[in-house]
């Protein structure tokens, strides 16, 4: 959110400069610490998750990364690429919260919408690799779409607001 632009399919411009030293950072942990080994690598087909796996690639082994749209963040539809400003006063110029059920913007995700799509494609990689690890490229609505999928919360999204900081792991393990 460095742009303050809303980073959708049209308006993601990849990782920052920042960005970029976090990854590597986080790459370089991983070569020292040998903390993480994975059996698949997967990214959304966002700039900056791309740019998040082959950078972190080198440390998993090598992977090839696997590019998935339903682990993308939540579509923005016709607000994507806009500054948020721009965004806030053309779709939410009252202040007004987000229903779970209303789309981000016209031809956009609702909150519900979203938690559905990246539970099932979350849900599927852990059945399409059971007994492995798979590392995801991804972003924080996706991290907090997983603790709704995988904690079995309502779809209408969570009761308070939840952050996961930028170039993070978060790790779930599914005992068999």
């Amino acid at each position: 959110m460095v742009d303050s632009i809303v980073g959708g399919h049209e308006g993601c411009r990849g990782l920052s400069d920042r960005g970029r030293r976090q990854v590597e950072a986080l790459r370089d942990r991983l070569v020292a610490t040998g903390e993480l080994r994975a059996d698949a690598l997967y990214a959304s087909v966002l700039p900056r998750a791309i740019q998040t796996a082959e950078i972190l690639a080198p440390a998993l082994g090598g992977l090839d990364v696997r590019q998935d749209c339903d682990l993308c963040e939540r579509h923005p539809g016709e607000g994507d690429g806009l500054t948020w400003a721009e965004f806030e006063e053309r779709y939410r110029p009252d202040g007004r919260r987000f229903e779970p059920y209303e789309p981000f913007s016209p031809g956009g995700e609702s909150t519900a919408g979203f938690n559905a799509r990246v539970g099932r494609a979350l849900t599927k990689l852990v059945g399409e690799h059971r007994g492995g690890t798979v590392v995801v490229a991804c972003h924080g609505g996706v991290v907090a779409a997983s603790m709704v999928a995988f904690l079995a919360l309502p779809f209408q999204g969570l009761l308070a607001p939840l952050y996961s900081t930028n170039t993070s792991l978060t790790e779930w393990l599914l005992d068999d």
